[in-house]
This record gives C-alpha cells, sequence and structure tokens, in this order.
C-alpha cells in the first residue's frame, strides 16, 4: 500500500495560490497587455519546434511563481525521474509506465525489472519495418497472389484512437497506392462500411488487441475473418495470408489463423492511450513509411528530453499542464477547447479526448482518498474556421469560461492560392478576441443603436495558449502529441491521482457481458437487474420479434 501523502489542499503553495486567486478575479487581460507591453514577448516557451505562447493566460508573473512552487511542492521533478527510470508508478496494476521506451534511440537504456527494454523495442521496429517495406514494395502477396492494395486497423480505444489521428494527421506523406481503414465500433455498420467496396484478395488486416480477446476487437476481427473467408472461397489458408496481430497473446492469435511470425509485440508497460509510437502504429508505418515513422518517434523523443531536463519555468509540457490546474482548480474552467487550424489534425481533438480524460478522470489519489477538488476537464474540439460558425459563439459570448489551445503552422502542406493566409489570420485574430473582447464603448463608436449594444459586446478575458510550428511534419507531430502526453502526467502529478490505469472503464464492460446472452436469449427467466434495466431489455426483446 502507498505511503499517504500529503493533501492538496493543505500544502502551502496551494493556499497560497486560494489567495492569489482573490486578486486574479479583478484582472482582465486588457490591463495586464496594457501594464506589461513586452507581455507578449515574455511569456513563451519553445521546444522541439513547437512554440507555446502562453500570454493570453489570466495570469501574472507571480501567479506563475506560485505554480512552479506547487509543482515542486507536490515532487513532480522526483515523478518525472520516477517514470523514465522504470520505477512502477502505475501504482494500481504495480506496472512501470514506458511509454518513452519507444522512442528512445539506439543505444540507451531503461530498465525493467532488471532489463533494458530498449533493445525489444527496437527488434520490434525492425520487425515492423522489414514487414513494412515488403507491403509498400508489393513483395507480401495474398492468397490469390494478388498484392495487397487495403489496409484495415481493427482495434478500439488507443489501438484505434492513435492510429487514425496519425494517419489522418500524416495523410500528405502517405503512399496513395495503398487504401486505409480503419474499425473499431462493435456496431456492425462501422466493419460493413470500412469493407464494402474493398477486394479481400487485395486486402490486410491488422487485428490490435493485447490480450486478443478484447470484446469490440475480437467481434470485428472474427466478422472480418468471415468476410475473407467468403471471398476467398472458405479456404482457411487464406487467413495467414490476409491478417496480422498486435498482441502478445500467440495462442490466441495462432488459434485465430495467424501465423505468430506475423504477430509485432508490445508490453504492459504500454498504456493503450500511449501506444501509438509501438506496434499499434502498424498501420501507420505502413501508411508514410519507415523512415517517416522514425522521424515521428523522433519528434516524441526530443519532447521527452526537453520533459526531462528542462527547468519548469521553460518547460512546455511542465507550463501547459500547470495552466490547465489554474484554470481548472482556481479559475473554475471546467472544459478545454483544442481548436487545430489545420485540417489533417481533424481527429486530434478525439485522440485527446481519450489521453487526457482517461488519463485524470478520477475521483480517488493514489493513497485511496476521495478528492475535494476538480480534476479531469473535459477536452473537446474541432479544426478551424469549422468551429467558428457552430460553438465559438459560446465560447466569446457564453456564460461558461472555456480555455483554448489553439494550434497552428506557419507553412502549408498544401499551398492553394490565399487559404493559408485567411486561415493564420483567423487563428490569430480569434485568441485577439478572446482575450481583448469589444467594450460597449468601442461597439457605441461604431455607431450602434443603444438597444443593440449589449447583444454586441464582447466580455473578453477568455484564456488561450497557441501552439506554433512551421509545419505538419511526422516529427511535429510527434512532439505535439509528447506534449499533451506529459501535460497530463504534470496534472496527475500534482492532483496526486494515477494517469495511468482505467478502472472506470471495467464496469460498462462487464455488465455488458452479462447483458449479452440475455438479449440473445428467448428464455423468459426473471432478469437480476434494475426494473429500467429489466424493462429496457424485455422491451428490446419484443421489438426483435
Amino acid at each position: 500500500m502507498p505511503a499517504k501523502s500529503k493533501p492538496l489542499k493543505s500544502l502551502r503553495a496551494w493556499k497560497a495560490l486560494e489567495m492569489h486567486r482573490k486578486t486574479a478575479s479583478q484582472w482582465h487581460l486588457r490591463d495586464l497587455f496594457a501594464k506589461d507591453s513586452k507581455r507578449g514577448n515574455r511569456l513563451n516557451a519553445e521546444a522541439a519546434g513547437l512554440f507555446l505562447d502562453y500570454s493570453k493566460n489570466r495570469i501574472t508573473d507571480e501567479t506563475l511563481s506560485l505554480l512552479i512552487k506547487l509543482a515542486n511542492e507536490s515532487g513532480l521533478k522526483a515523478a518525472i525521474e520516477a517514470m523514465f527510470r522504470g520505477d512502477r508508478i502505475n501504482r494500481t496494476e504495480n506496472r512501470s509506465v514506458l511509454h518513452v521506451a519507444l522512442r528512445a534511440p539506439k543505444g540507451a537504456s531503461i530498465v525493467v525489472d532488471g532489463k533494458n527494454v530498449v533493445p525489444d523495442v527496437h527488434a520490434v521496429l525492425d520487425k515492423m519495418t522489414a514487414f513494412s517495406e515488403r507491403i509498400r514494395g508489393g513483395r507480401w502477396k495474398g492468397f490469390t497472389g494478388k498484392r495487397i492494395r487495403n489496409i484495415v486497423n481493427i482495434g478500439i480505444g488507443g489501438s484505434d484512437l492513435g492510429p487514425v489521428m496519425a494517419y489522418e494527421a500524416l495523410r500528405h506523406y502517405t503512399d496513395r497506392n495503398l487504401t486505409f481503414r480503419f474499425v473499431s465500433n462493435v456496431d456492425g455498420i462501422d466493419f460493413v462500411e470500412a469493407t464494402c467496396d474493398l477486394n479481400p484478395a487485395e486486402t490486410l488486416f491488422i487485428v490490435s488487441s493485447k490480450t486478443f480477446t478484447t470484446q469490440e476487437t475480437m467481434t470485428n476481427a472474427q466478422s472480418a475473418r468471415a468476410w475473407l473467408l467468403k471471398g476467398l472461397g472458405g479456404k482457411e489458408k487464406a487467413v495467414a495470408k490476409h491478417f496480422v496481430a498486435v498482441s502478445t497473446n500467440a495462442e490466441k492469435v495462432s488459434a485465430f489463423g495467424i501465423d505468430t511470425a506475423n504477430m509485432f509485440e508490445f508490453w504492459d508497460w504500454v498504456g493503450g492511450r500511449y501506444s501509438m509510437d509501438s506496434a499499434i502504429g502498424l498501420s501507420t508505418m505502413l501508411a508514410i513509411g519507415p523512415d517517416n515513422f522514425r522521424a515521428l518517434l523522433a519528434g516524441f523523443h526530443k519532447m521527452d528530453k526537453h520533459f526531462r531536463t528542462a527547468p519548469f519555468e521553460k518547460n512546455l509540457p511542465v507550463l501547459m499542464g500547470l495552466l490547465s490546474i489554474w484554470n481548472n482548480n482556481f479559475l473554475g474552467a471546467e472544459t478545454v477547447a483544442v481548436l487545430p487550424y489545420e485540417q489533417y489534425l481533424k481527429r486530434f481533438p478525439a485522440y485527446l479526448q481519450q489521453l487526457t480524460m482517461e488519463s485524470n478522470g478520477k475521483y480517488v489519489t493514489l493513497d485511496g482518498r476521495h478528492v475535494n477538488y476538480s480534476t479531469g476537464p473535459i477536452y473537446w474540439g474541432e479544426p478551424g474556421t469549422n468551429g467558428q460558425h457552430s460553438f465559438y459563439q459560446l465560447i466569446h459570448q457564453g456564460t461558461r469560461l472555456i480555455p483554448c489551445d489553439f494550434i497552428a503552422f506557419a507553412n502549408p502542406l498544401t499551398p492553394l492560392g490565399d487559404h493559408h493566409e485567411i486561415l493564420l489570420a483567423n487563428v490569430l485574430a480569434q485568441a485577439e478576441a478572446l482575450a481583448f473582447g469589444k467594450t460597449a464603448d468601442e461597439v457605441r463608436a461604431e455607431g450602434t443603436p443603444d438597444w443593440l449594444v449589449p447583444h454586441r459586446v464582447f466580455e473578453g478575458n477568455r484564456p488561450s495558449n497557441t501552439i506554433f510550428a512551421d509545419r505538419l511534419t511526422p516529427e511535429i507531430l510527434g512532439a505535439l502529441v509528447a506534449l499533451y502526453e506529459h501535460s497530463v502526467y504534470t496534472q496527475g502529478v500534482i492532483w496526486q491521482i494515477g494517469p495511468f490505469d482505467q478502472w472506470g472503464v471495467e464496469l460498462g464492460k462487464v455488465l455488458a457481458k452479462r447483458i449479452v446472452p440475455e438479449l440473445s436469449t428467448a428464455k423468459t427467466h426473471r432478469l437480476q437487474h434494475d426494473s429500467s434495466t429489466n424493462n429496457l431489455i424485455r422491451r428490446y426483446r419484443k421489438l426483435k420479434q
């Protein structure tokens, strides 16, 4: 059992921040910028190709100093070292947490249970590389002798969200001679629509499940197997030519009909939502090629090194984590909007939803106490400028405080007329408008009738970060994902919760397995659920008949 830690709200820095908040409630970003003409030049940090402007947050130098004191008093530096060292920081499952090992360079040493795991990581990477080159080069043939042209990734959670996000984000770098599809939902529509126009003879399935028992994934995998066999004359030997596995359960992989030589391993010290740069990223490597995949890993590693070594006042993940705590716990913000002004990042907010909310959606501390403060803000978002024409109204003039992370790139991957200048003008304008707003006097000066003035006033004082980079490359994507990974860890350490387990997803899964046979059977034995669930099951049975 872990030692009891000092309650968060009893920490000296936390108490100081609570007192400081009383003063902060009187600030407006208009005044903070007016008093400090160099604020925008000072409150920023840069690393791994990413530039973070956090000057449009409702903070002063004193706020930042107190937040850093909170990080120090919470033992963040020691916690960072514990993760990189391979300590078992996932306490409830007694596991190390070493997604950083997945992108460590050859020659590095990260020891788990007395063994350096880096050589094993690179052995899997080399195996993935050899396989990818065979597929991309047309040397891997399907059962009928045709080359593979379609790749279907079957997974769920981190085994789907990471590969989908990476594929969409790096589509510019993909081999357009290959078609990629992703199946995750157990709803049959997902599989049917993903495969309806594919030729089984040219299709390869990647089944991603560590245990090869995940209900949704294996249901879809069995449907894929049946679809393939139906299309190839029922020949069982065809399975080995059209399926590979990302798993550790060789027995079940073999029983499915997959050659275990085509099983790609990952480890229990890799959480699903932190696994996109493990063998779970096999579809990514097939899409963008081994060189680009290794560039992706290099971007991750650059941010890892920065997180481990940079002083907190210039440490991008630490700063973002601390600012999130300030906005959440002291200013009362309950959500964060992630707004990439880059269409290729359209799935990035969805990816971050799992990364952030599955990690820090906890109400119990590591030593078992119920928290008495907010944890795990809700992450959501949509690419700009689309979001501007839907939910930005709420961000600008709604009653909720919604901090925003704007993500933008100086150079487009697909130049087209003046599109990019318009896009960039919008992201800069939105951050400016949220911060400074528009006063009643300014509205009146435009000749607006008095009755209309209140409707056209923008209060401003809405916080935001702007993350800026040259262009969206594999390396930059790696750095960007690692930035959020380590920001999540920073917040979890300070909240004294465990970001690396996910017990909250278990109960519903267990109950679903109990209900499945009750839906499928015609038996009328007494149902053992609550009256609502029992009634819904009976109604389903009736409608199905």
